[in-house]
C-alpha cells in the first residue's frame, strides 16, 4: 500500500480489506473491548471536522482501533497521541498504519490507566476526539472531569443513551448525576446521529456524536469543585430516594445536619435529585462542607 509522510492508503469503508486484514494478523474482533469499527467515510469526516482539527492541533484519541479517525486527523495536519488496549491492534499502528508517522504517537494499554501520566507528562491536548467504546465510555469522560483535566474541545462517539444523559438538563427524563457532572465545565450538544449501518459489526444499541465545548467559566468555583462532585454522587447515588435519604444512606453525615443544610440551602428534604438545578446542588455544597461560622 502506498504511503503518504508515514501515512498508509487503506480503505477504512471496505468491510472485505478489515476482514483481509485481521486474518492476515490472526486477529479477531472481541466483546470485551467493545469494538466497532466505524465505516463511513462521511461520518469520519465531520467527526474530524467537529474536532476542529488542523495544523498542529494536539489531539488524544481514544481505542482507535485501526486507526481510521487517526488517518484523517492525522491527514489535516493534527498531532495524535492514540491510546489503545488491544496489542493486536497496537501492532497494526505501530507496523504499518503510521510507521514513520512524526506526528503519531501510541500509548499502549488500558486509557483508563495510562492518561493521567501522559497528561502529567505534557498537559491538556487541545482536543480529545474519540470513538469510545461502550462499556467504557461514560467511565472514561467522568475520570476526565473528577480529575480536573478539561481541554477546550472534547468530541465523542458514544451509546445514544449516554449522549442523552450528557445532554440532559433538570427536570429532562435524562437527567442524572452524569449530566451534572458533563455540565459544570462544559457546554454540551449532540451534533450527530448515526445509523447502525456505519459501523461493522453492526451494534445492537444507537451511537451518536456529542460535542463537548469547555465553559469560559466554569458553574461552580474550582475550590468547589471536588465537594461538589462528592455532594452530587450522593444525591444521585438512588434514583428513587429522596435527597435527604441518600444523603443519610452514605453514613458521612449525621441526619440533623443533613436537615439543617437542606433547610438553609432551600431545598426541601423529600425532593428527588433529578428535581435539583446544578446551583442548588453548588448552594448544599457550600453549606454542607463550607458553613459559616
Amino acid at each position: 500500500m502506498a504511503e503518504s509522510a508515514g501515512i498508509w492508503d487503506f480503505d477504512y469503508t471496505s468491510i472485505n480489506n478489515i476482514t483481509e486484514l485481521l486474518k492476515e494478523n490472526g486477529l479477531y474482533m472481541t466483546k470485551k473491548f467493545g469494538q466497532n469499527f466505524l465505516i463511513s467515510d462521511s461520518a469520519l469526516d465531520k467527526i474530524r471536522d467537529f474536532a476542529q482539527c488542523k495544523a498542529k492541533t494536539r489531539v488524544w484519541e481514544v481505542g482507535p482501533g485501526l486507526g481510521a479517525l487517526t488517518s484523517k486527523m492525522l491527514k489535516s495536519g493534527a498531532s495524535v497521541t492514540a491510546f489503545e488496549i488491544d496489542r493486536g491492534f497496537c501492532r497494526i499502528l505501530k507496523e504499518k498504519a503510521f510507521p514513520s508517522c512524526p506526528t503519531f504517537t501510541l500509548v499502549e494499554g488500558d486509557a483508563l490507566k495510562t492518561w493521567h501520566a501522559v497528561y502529567e507528562k505534557e498537559g491538556l491536548p487541545d482536543v480529545i476526539c474519540a470513538n469510545l467504546p461502550y462499556n467504557v465510555g461514560s467511565v472514561f469522560i467522568a475520570d476526565l472531569i473528577e480529575s480536573r483535566c478539561l481541554p477546550p474541545l472534547m468530541v465523542y462517539t458514544l451509546q445514544t443513551e449516554v449522549v442523552k444523559r450528557i445532554c440532559a438538563s433538570k427536570g429532562d427524563e435524562d437527567y442524572s448525576g452524569f449530566s451534572v457532572l458533563t455540565s459544570i465545565d462544559y457546554e454540551n450538544k449532540e451534533v450527530l446521529k448515526l445509523s447502525n449501518r456505519c459501523f461493522w459489526p453492526v451494534p445492537n444499541v444507537g451511537s451518536s456524536v456529542v460535542r463537548m465545548v469547555r465553559r469560559e467559566q466554569s458553574l461552580v468555583e474550582e475550590d468547589l469543585s471536588c465537594s461538589f462532585i462528592k455532594t452530587t454522587r450522593l444525591l444521585f447515588s438512588q434514583r428513587r430516594k429522596t435527597v435527604k435519604n441518600n444523603l443519610k444512606s452514605s453514613g458521612e453525615l449525621i441526619s440533623d445536619k443533613i436537615e439543617w443544610a437542606l433547610k438553609e440551602a432551600g431545598i426541601n428534604e423529600n425532593e428527588r435529585a433529578e428535581s435539583l438545578s446544578i446551583s442548588q446542588i453548588a448552594t448544599l455544597t457550600r453549606v454542607l462542607y463550607y458553613p459559616k461560622p
